[in-house]
């Protein structure tokens, strides 16, 4: 009797053990061992002739990427909801599917939101740094003074799965809530949320959260037009993608008190380099992109990440296809 062999597959990183095991019980993978990403000449090398890839966002994957491994790729897994580290149109000209993990990480990065919004609002890092150096010497009536949450008006720019769940953090708070976003929106059952223009939004707004994707119309949105239209007061955050964010002008606005803080998850690059001016600011909180870093979370990804691999080895639709047109070209 023959052997059944098993699909080559090349996983840019290791990830968690209830994906990584499904992979390694069907498969023949192999998987980046490093810390630090595979460049591009490592990614060809380990990649080349394989069936499928399994990739991270730090990984950027383009047609010459997926004619360099060959034309026996049958399928691209994105350990990740956004997708724009993918030339997804060089995929489907090429007709292969490309999956993602959406959904999963919406309760994670709405609940990082609003830490980076307290932190930010409320100066928790630059009180706890304060208590840390020894420069708090008694408490004082004016300082430390921060944002209040208790009827603030949260602006929303993007009102999908993870900007809806912000709004019902926000409600609890006893919040105003205003959104913009260019798509159709269905109202969110039990969450009192308004449309807004984005000028009235960023004119009104005491705390303004990006939830938009990365693409041309987003990327450098938030610019120095963008931030000199809010309040003085107002803390923005931004757990989407760091080059919605222009960082030069965010940082003359924090540097200037154009706006009082801002919470960022999400940076361009990542990481900061040390010497980057906006990690001298003491009205700024900067996370790793760690807003989808819960167990329970980064297990489903990995999960979901595994299955779409394995359906499209199998030749099976992916159960989380970002390019489902790659079928339609099948008939």
């Amino acid at each position: 009797m023959r052997r059944m062999v098993k699909p080559k597959v090349f996983v840019t990183r290791t990830i968690l053990d209830q994906g990584l095991n499904l992979i390694t019980g069907y498969c023949d993978a192999d998987v980046w061992p490093g810390e630090m990403p595979p460049g591009r000449g490592e990614i060809l090398e380990g990649a080349r002739g394989a069936d499928g890839l399994l990739c991270l966002l730090t990984d950027r994957i383009d047609g010459a990427i997926m004619d360099g491994i060959g034309p026996q790729l049958k399928v691209i897994s994105n350990h990740a909801v956004g997708f724009d580290n993918i030339v997804v149109s060089d995929a489907t000209a090429r007709g292969i599917p490309v999956g993602n993990t959406p959904g999963i990480l919406t309760d994670a990065t709405a609940d990082m939101t609003f830490a980076l919004m307290l932190a930010a609002g409320r100066r928790i890092v630059e009180g706890e740094r304060a208590v840390r150096t020894g420069s708090w010497k008694t408490w004082s009536p004016a300082f430390m003074l921060g944002a209040d949450f208790a009827r603030a008006t949260l602006g929303l720019v993007g009102f999908g799965r993870i900007g809806r769940a912000v709004a019902h953090r926000a409600s609890g708070f006893g919040m105003r809530i205003l959104y913009h976003d260019p798509s159709p929106v269905i109202p969110e059952p039990g969450v009192a949320a308004e449309p807004a223009e984005l000028h009235v939004l960023l004119r009104e707004a005491d705390f303004v959260s990006i939830h938009t994707p990365l693409d041309n119309a987003t990327r450098h949105m938030v610019n120095a037009a963008f931030l000199a239209s809010m309040k003085p007061t107002a803390v923005l955050v931004n757990t989407a993608r760091g080059p919605i964010v222009d960082q030069a002008a965010l940082y003359e606005a924090l540097r200037s008190k154009r706006i009082f803080a801002a919470g960022l998850d999400v940076t361009d690059p990542e990481p900061l380099p040390p010497g980057s001016p906006l990690l001298e600011l003491d009205n700024l909180v900067v996370c790793p992109h760690i807003a989808s870093a819960s167990w329970a979370t980064r297990a489903r990804m990995s999960l979901m990440a595994a299955e779409n691999l394995i359906a499209g080895l199998k030749g099976e639709r992916l159960p989380n296809c970002v390019n489902p047109e790659v079928y339609a070209k099948e008939k």
